[in-house]
């Protein structure tokens, strides 16, 4: 059922993407853009739609907020992948944005997605409400900068020079920012969107953002780079700390898996209504890329 979804949610949105972007012409930035944001699991987008189905919203609406995280999901990427950041060559197993255009264009299209984000979750047609829009905007902007994925990243590369690497609970608040943000945003943006309680959604994402990001160190130790679709081993070769490093390889994957059980629990109110999302939890530590 889960993959299922997964799949229809990231057809739909593709679709809905090369939609919204088409009148934005053919320039490079233009093309950058919808380049930048093609492919991916869409993990984001399908957690807007399901906890948008949840509460009984149209997808017709949902589809907007789904678009919206996809957009500012891929302008982080861009952004992380140039030299003054991670210098990847690589992302989703083609050419990252600055190696295929340039450097200045890879700025311009990540400044664009995340503009075009915002556009997205503020359109008359992704609320009939004023202030529903207005409170996914607000949401969204505190999840992506400097109170969020943003602040995340900026620890990130502090600790690139700290002195001392890194303890458990200083990457545990790293992560949260750097990728458990825009994860707990897009989990809850159904329940905003219905005038809904957040709060067992806030669990079931802080929960799997932390064991999608130890999943993620699991698969920079062990994981294929041709299925990853990007580098792997950068983390131990930098010496940086890791859950991995700090939990060791069946630590790291121990407390992911208790994670995944307690972001399952989060959503026993919603019954088996919210079984997607839990086989969404669980797809998140068994994934390859």
């Amino acid at each position: 059922m889960f993959q299922s979804r997964l799949n229809e949610v990231a057809s739909a949105v593709q679709a809905h993407l090369d939609a919204t972007l088409a009148p934005m012409g053919d320039l490079p930035v233009a093309q950058a853009m919808g380049y930048a944001s093609a492919g991916g699991k869409r993990l984001r987008a399908f957690l807007v739609m399901e906890s948008a189905r949840l509460h009984g919203v149209d997808p017709a609406l949902s589809i907007w907020p789904a678009t919206a995280i996809e957009a500012m999901h891929a302008y982080s990427l861009v952004h992380d992948d140039l030299p003054c950041m991670d210098d990847d060559d690589l992302r989703r197993g083609q050419p990252t944005v600055h190696v295929k255009w340039d450097e200045t264009t890879a700025v311009l299209a990540g400044d664009a997605l995340q503009t075009f984000a915002f556009e997205c979750v503020s359109r008359p047609e992704c609320h009939p409400n004023p202030a529903t829009r207005a409170e996914l905007t607000v949401r969204l902007a505190r999840a992506a900068g400097a109170q969020g994925m943003v602040l995340g990243q900026a620890l990130d590369i502090a600790a690139e020079t700290a002195a001392t690497p890194l303890t458990l609970d200083e990457i545990t608040r790293l992560q949260a920012g750097k990728t458990g943000a825009l994860i707990a945003w897009s989990a809850t943006a159904g329940a905003v969107m219905a005038d809904s309680d957040t709060a067992p959604l806030q669990r079931y994402a802080e929960d799997l953002g932390l064991a999608f990001q130890i999943a993620d160190d699991i698969l920079d130790v062990e994981g294929d780079a041709a299925k990853v679709g990007k580098a792997v081993g950068k983390d131990a070769e930098a010496g940086k700390a890791t859950f991995v490093s700090l939990l060791g390889l069946q630590g790291a994957k121990s407390r992911a898996r208790d994670l995944v059980e307690d972001a399952c629990a989060a959503l026993d109110m919603y019954g088996s209504r919210a079984d997607t999302l839990r086989e969404a939890a669980r797809f998140v530590i068994a994934r390859e890329s």
